[in-house]
């Protein structure tokens, strides 16, 4: 899997100023697209889309620096649809104007380097998981569109988990027939900043659920048929989630016979009350690589 990640890399390098195709990267590693940004943005920390744009603006940046290239020409090379979307982003990006690239000490340049992934997987660190098939279910509680956030406690979504009041909570109790039969995080609808700047998610803050409803007062979100791995882990509260979150993104996924399917993302927490001994669960939908997903 390695290798198929820097080959796709090297081919994303190759055509920054051409246009890349989804379905190239696709035939390259031999997953989906999904599976591909969702691993990118485990292993690196920032979305596809960010990386993609922060590449093109620091070979813009040395482009720049020739006597022969102008901010016109530069702009059009890496797919900017005008000269001044292209100079909002570099402005943003490098702190100044590309027509000022010159002017600049070299020293005061900015640089954003090609990634290169070096995974390793290591042998007898224990990670207990299973494999389970779960008909279709629904999240019900509440929901809203906050940035992604990898690292810190992302405060939008603190800010949803202090707006539920209390009828919305004895709600999702009431109907709170799935296990783990308490409330969950799910993540879902990643929007890897192609149509926002640095990328967006839903995030729902609910109760799994197979009844029927109506469920007044809670958004509802479907989830068909999938197979789930499940990840448990007990220990420091975040330290030991956040520690089997990277497990799975930079050993388990990489040397299994899985990929991701486009579902959301579960984790809870069983108690909070001893922060030092806690357990928790991360639920991420799967399906054998090279067979079909079933989300629409």
């Amino acid at each position: 899997m390695q290798s198929k990640m820097n080959e796709a890399l090297q081919y994303i390098e190759e055509n920054l100023g051409l246009g890349i195709d989804e379905k190239k990267i696709e035939k390259i590693v031999g997953t989906s697209i999904y599976h591909f940004r969702r691993m990118f943005s485990f292993l690196s920390g920032m979305t596809l889309t960010v990386y993609i744009r922060n590449r093109k603006l620091s070979n813009a940046m040395f482009d720049l620096l020739r006597e022969d290239v102008n901010v016109t020409d530069t702009a059009f090379k890496y797919g900017y649809s005008s000269v001044d979307g292209f100079s909002r982003a570099f402005r943003e990006w490098a702190g100044f104007n590309p027509s000022e690239v010159k002017k600049q000490n070299k020293k005061c340049l900015k640089t954003f380097p090609k990634l290169t992934f070096q995974l390793t997987v290591q042998g007898g660190v224990e990670m207990n998981y299973q494999i389970v098939e779960k008909e279709a279910f629904k999240i019900i509680g509440v929901s809203k569109k906050v940035p992604i956030q990898f690292e810190g406690v992302n405060p939008a979504i603190e800010q949803l988990a202090n707006s539920i009041t209390e009828q919305q909570k004895e709600k999702m109790q009431q109907h709170a027939n799935i296990e783990p039969k308490q409330v969950i995080n799910a993540s879902y609808h990643f929007d890897e900043g192609r149509r926002h700047e640095e990328g967006y998610l839903d995030h729902m803050i609910g109760v799994l659920t197979d009844e029927g409803g109506p469920f007044k007062g809670l958004d509802v979100l479907e989830v068909p048929d999938h197979t789930w791995a499940i990840f448990s882990s007990q220990g420091t509260f975040p330290k030991a989630m956040q520690e089997t979150w990277a497990k799975i993104a930079a050993e388990w996924l990489p040397s299994s016979d899985y990929e991701l399917v486009e579902a959301p993302e579960i984790s809870f927490v069983e108690d909070y009350s001893h922060l030092d001994h806690v357990y928790s669960e991360i639920w991420i939908a799967v399906k054998k690589k090279n067979e079909k997903s079933i989300w629409k």
